[in-house]
């Protein structure tokens, strides 16, 4: 193995720890909601505002970190942002009521914006076109470790130092990978004038409104594009929420139990990602086949979790909770190695943070619909009741309905991005 391809790996570790802080941001709400809603005194309707300040400014940035990616820079961009996450995280520790705790949640969605999109777009000038959706699995797997430290890691260390102390530690963590981002990560390899010639399309014929103009006139784009809205929509408002309240509320579950059955949507991610990127390249050799295979399992699962709302048996739920962490979390790696493939490789951060915007759009407005849902059906002795989470999963099954419709009509990219 040559130095390159070895130092490849190196960038790789480095971006996939600071995916892994970016799934914690995501998905920690779940976890701590409970002393989210005491501390601040809030409904479930506030509970998913304060939850979607994440996705507020992770959505609006998405288009713009995609072209500083093609512009600016990996290194630079990733190291800018994830500093600002740092100081969210800080704050947000230290917020003394609801409307400072949004405004750090807001600043950690700004903060950790560029990570994803900015990382995809440095690893496919590092890895051939063959490699992407298993590199990209990979990628998401480290996200499924940081779901993973969100749910029981992070009870835990709620229990033993409160949630306010956990946010001063993750703070500081990421305050760490934003220096090795600096010190390390390379954004592409020195391949001499092809190089020079990818630098001065991004300078000049591919600026930002050039590609984004591109992106939207393709109508095979708008086709993902629903299908990230309404699939991330799903995750981010249930699983990254109102999972973990289900779970205590129905079930009576403790914290830490409810964290262990969460973390299954990790440990499905990790386990999924890399497996979905190899049957996609390598078994199937679609794109299209793999989505529309997830998409049809989205909505019988969703059937099943409107049917028997309230009577999962505990090892259920863990199979339940796994498997929709492969088909809701995991597919994603399909998604984008799509939509990398749909343009072409000097627009690729754009492409991917523009579908990227439309996942969190999802956030912004089905956590807080969710949460109005919720209070709609009303608290007895001060928890929602079973039929409030079954109305809640009415809406997630016309969701993800919605959803293999739209990717019923992609395009297949399987080949494309050679």
């Amino acid at each position: 193995m040559t130095k390159t391809a070895r130092y490849r790996w190196v960038i790789f570790w480095v971006l996939s720890c600071q995916y892994l802080i970016v799934y914690f941001h995501r998905v920690c709400p779940a976890v701590v909601a409970p002393e989210l809603i005491k501390a601040f005194t809030i409904s479930g309707t506030s509970l998913g505002i304060l939850a979607s300040g994440y996705f507020y400014s992770y959505a609006i940035t998405q288009i713009p970190v995609g072209f500083l990616s093609d512009s600016w820079g990996t290194r630079k961009t990733v190291t800018l942002f994830s500093s600002v996450a740092a100081l969210g995280s800080i704050l947000f520790a230290f917020a003394p009521n609801f409307g400072f705790a949004v405004f750090a949640r807001v600043l950690v969605g700004l903060g950790v914006s560029a990570t994803f999109v900015s990382s995809l777009k440095t690893l496919a000038e590092w890895f051939s076109g063959r490699e992407y959706a298993r590199i990209s699995g990979l990628l998401m797997a480290m996200g499924g470790i940081g779901w993973l430290t969100a749910a029981t890691p992070l009870a835990l260390l709620t229990e033993a130092l409160g949630w306010r102390g956990a946010f001063v530690i993750i703070g500081i963590v990421t305050i760490f990978l934003a220096l090795l981002t600096l010190f390390i990560v390379v954004d592409k390899p020195d391949s001499g004038s092809t190089t020079k010639v990818n630098r001065e399309l991004v300078k000049s014929e591919h600026k930002l409104l050039i590609n984004l103009s591109f992106v939207i006139r393709q109508k095979h784009f708008w086709v993902i594009a629903v299908w990230l809205f309404f699939t991330q929509g799903t995750l981010f408002s249930f699983f990254a929420l109102w999972a973990g309240p289900y779970l205590i509320d129905t079930y009576n579950l403790s914290q830490s139990s409810a964290g262990n059955i969460l973390s299954m949507i990790a440990v499905g991610m990790v386990f999924g990602s890399p497996f979905l990127g190899y049957l996609s390249d390598r078994i199937l050799a679609s794109r299209k086949k793999v989505l529309i295979g997830a998409s049809c399992v989205n909505v019988l699962v969703w059937c099943i979790m409107t049917a028997f709302y309230k009577d999962f048996s505990i090892p259920a739920l863990f199979g339940v909770f796994f498997l929709m962490g492969i088909t809701t979390s995991s597919i994603v790696v399909i998604v984008f190695t799509a939509v990398k493939e749909l343009f072409p490789l000097e627009m690729a951060g754009t492409a991917i943070g523009t579908a990227n915007l439309f996942s969190f759009f999802g956030g912004v407005v089905f956590q807080p619909l969710i949460g109005y849902v919720l209070d709609m059906a009303g608290k007895i002795q001060g928890v929602y009741p079973p039929h409030a989470y079954q109305l809640a999963f009415w809406v997630f099954l016309g969701m993800n309905t919605v959803s293999l419709v739209s990717i019923i009509f992609s395009k297949e990219t399987m080949g494309k991005g050679e």
